[in-house]
C-alpha cells in the first residue's frame, strides 16, 4: 500500500449535488484553487442526488403544505416558504449563469417546466388550503398560483385523481405553472463534467476513512482505494464532508467541538412508480397532499410527473422505512456506530421524545403491497396494482441534536455544521436538500472563508443577481428574475410529448 502525503487546497467528500455546487461556485471564485473530490462509488450522483432516489420537486414551496402551518388563531405562517422559495430562486439563478456561460449545456436535460399543486380533502381541509391560498398569493414570490374547489376546473388540471371520484366529497387545489421538475443526478453529473475540465482532480471508487487534524492545523484524510486497498494520506486547508449519510460518522472523526451531541436517525423512502404509459400520460403535474396525522413532515403523500432521461414517468409516495444503514450502499452498523459517548444522552433523549414516529415507521415497513395500493387510491381512485411497481428510493438521516426546545430534537431540514475556524464544513440532514444547494453552498463559503468575502462579492453578484438582497423588499427583481431564469433554462417553452 502506498502512504504518501499529497496536499491541497480544497478537498470535497462525496460527488453529490452538494459537493458539486460547491466545487462549481470555488472554481468561479477562486480558479487557481486546487481541488480534490473523493467518491466511494463509481460515478457522480449514485446516493441522494440520484434521480430515482429523490422526488425531482424544484422545491420553491409551491405545493409543499408543511411549508405553511396554521397558527392557533387560524392564520397561515408563509415565512418558512418565503426562505424556501427564496433559496430556491438563488439556486435558478446560479444554473442560469452556468447556461448562459456555457459551462453547462442543454438545460432541458436536467430541469423542465411542470405545474406545482397542492390538494387536500375534507371540509375542514378545504378551508385551510383557501386560507394558505389568500396569504400566499398577497406575495409577489407567489403570483400566478390558482385556487378552486369546483370539480369541473379540478377535472381539467387533474384529471387522473379525479376519475370515479365521489361527488359529495369537498376537494380543493391550486396550481402554479411555473413549478419544476428536477433530475439532480443529471445536474450533478454536468457539473462534475464542467470540474473535471477546469482540472479538478476527481477521484472515483476512492473511500475517506478517516480525517483528523495536523499539528501544522491541516486536515489530514485517510483515503483507500476501493478496488486494491491502496492507502494514501492526503492533506487540505479545508475539507467539505457532502457524503449524504455518511458526513456524519466523518464529522464525528474530525473532533471538533461542533460534532459533539450530535445524532442522526436513518429513514428510507420508497415510491410506487407507474409502469402503464397510458396512465402516465393521463397525470401532468406534482401534487401533493397533507401528511397524516402523527407522520413525520418528509411523509407528504405525493404524485408525481418526473422526467428521466427524456422519458415521462409517474411516481407516488413517499413511504417511508428504516433501515440503520445511513446511505443504500452503506452498512448494517452505520446506527450504531454513530452513537458515541458525547451523544448517547441525545439520541435516548431523541428516542423517548420520538415514540410516534418509531410507531409510524414500524407500520409503515410492514404494509404490503395492496395496503400502499389502498393510500395510492386515496389519490387515484380506480389506481390498479398491476400498473404500479414499488421503487426503494434514497436514504436520509435526520438530524438529531440538543436545541432550546429540549435535548434529543429530531431537525427535518438542512444544516451546515462547521469548525469555529472555518478549515471544515458538513452538510447534514434532508429535504429541501438539492433544491437550495446554492444558497446552502454560499452559507458554506460565508462561513468558512470571511476572508475572502469582500473580493469575492463583485463575481457573486454577477453569478446571482440576488446575492445579499431581500426579493421581497424588491418584487421588480422577482419578476425580472422569474423571466431571466424561464427563458435561460428553457421553462417557458410547451413540453413536447415524452417519446
Amino acid at each position: 500500500m502506498s502512504d504518501s502525503q499529497m496536499k491541497t487546497d480544497v478537498i470535497l467528500i462525496g460527488a453529490g449535488v452538494m459537493s458539486a455546487t460547491l466545487g462549481a461556485l470555488l472554481k468561479q471564485l477562486a480558479p487557481d484553487w486546487n481541488i480534490k473530490v473523493f467518491e466511494k462509488l463509481a460515478s457522480a450522483g449514485e446516493e441522494s442526488s440520484n434521480e430515482w432516489n429523490n422526488a425531482g420537486t424544484g422545491h420553491a414551496a409551491l405545493c409543499e403544505l408543511n411549508y405553511t402551518s396554521e397558527k392557533p388563531d387560524g392564520s397561515i405562517d408563509i415565512s418558512k416558504a418565503i426562505k424556501v422559495n427564496e433559496q430556491f430562486q438563488v439556486s435558478m439563478q446560479f444554473w442560469s449563469y452556468l447556461v448562459n456561460s456555457n459551462l453547462i449545456r442543454n438545460p432541458q436535460n436536467f430541469i423542465m417546466p411542470i405545474p406545482h399543486m397542492s390538494m387536500v380533502q375534507g371540509a375542514q381541509n378545504v378551508a385551510y388550503l383557501k386560507k394558505r391560498f389568500e396569504a400566499m398569493t398577497a406575495n409577489p414570490l407567489f403570483q400566478g398560483m390558482e385556487f378552486s374547489d369546483n370539480p369541473q376546473t379540478l377535472k381539467k388540471w387533474i384529471p387522473l385523481i379525479m376519475n370515479d371520484r365521489p361527488s359529495n366529497e369537498p376537494i380543493a387545489a391550486t396550481r402554479i405553472e411555473s413549478g419544476t421538475d428536477v433530475n439532480f443526478g443529471a445536474l450533478t453529473r454536468m457539473l462534475f463534467d464542467y470540474l473535471k475540465g477546469k482540472s479538478v482532480d476527481i477521484r472515483y471508487k476512492h473511500s475517506v476513512d478517516h480525517i483528523k487534524r495536523t499539528d501544522g492545523g491541516l486536515w489530514e484524510l485517510k483515503v483507500r482505494n476501493v478496488d486494491n486497498g491502496a492507502v494514501e494520506r492526503h492533506t487540505a486547508k479545508f475539507v467539505f464532508i457532502g457524503g449524504g449519510g455518511g458526513s456524519l460518522p466523518l464529522l464525528q472523526k474530525c473532533g471538533i467541538p461542533e460534532s459533539k451531541h450530535i445524532g442522526g436517525f436513518p429513514i428510507s423512502g420508497l415510491f410506487m412508480v407507474c409502469n402503464n404509459p397510458e396512465v402516465v400520460a393521463q397525470h401532468h403535474a406534482k401534487v401533493y397532499g397533507k401528511a397524516k396525522v402523527g407522520a413525520p413532515p418528509m411523509s407528504v403523500p405525493h404524485l408525481d410527473t418526473r422526467f428521466i432521461d427524456n422519458k415521462k414517468s409517474l411516481l407516488f409516495g413517499p413511504f417511508a422505512g428504516f433501515s440503520p444503514k445511513f446511505l443504500k450502499t452503506g452498512s448494517m452498523f452505520d446506527l450504531i456506530g454513530s452513537v458515541k459517548p458525547n451523544n448517547v444522552l441525545t439520541m435516548l433523549a431523541a428516542g423517548a421524545k420520538n415514540l410516534s414516529l418509531t410507531k409510524y415507521l414500524i407500520q409503515q415497513v410492514m404494509l404490503s403491497k395492496e395496503q400502499r395500493m389502498e393510500e395510492l387510491r386515496e389519490f387515484i381512485p380506480n389506481a390498479k396494482s398491476e400498473d404500479w411497481e414499488l421503487l426503494v428510493a434514497g436514504q436520509r438521516v435526520q438530524v438529531i441534536k440538543d436545541t432550546d426546545a429540549g435535548k434529543g430534537t429530531l431537525q427535518f431540514g438542512t444544516e451546515v455544521v462547521s469548525a469555529a475556524d472555518g478549515s471544515v464544513a458538513a452538510l447534514l440532514g434532508a429535504s429541501p436538500g438539492a433544491s437550495t444547494a446554492v444558497s446552502v453552498m454560499l452559507e458554506v463559503i460565508e462561513k468558512c472563508f470571511p476572508q475572502h468575502r469582500k473580493a469575492w462579492e463583485p463575481k457573486l453578484k454577477a453569478m446571482i443577481p440576488s446575492y445579499g438582497v431581500s426579493l421581497l423588499k424588491k418584487p421588480e427583481l422577482i419578476r425580472e428574475i422569474h423571466t431571466s431564469t424561464a427563458r435561460t433554462l428553457g421553462l417557458n417553452s410547451e413540453l413536447q410529448p415524452a417519446k
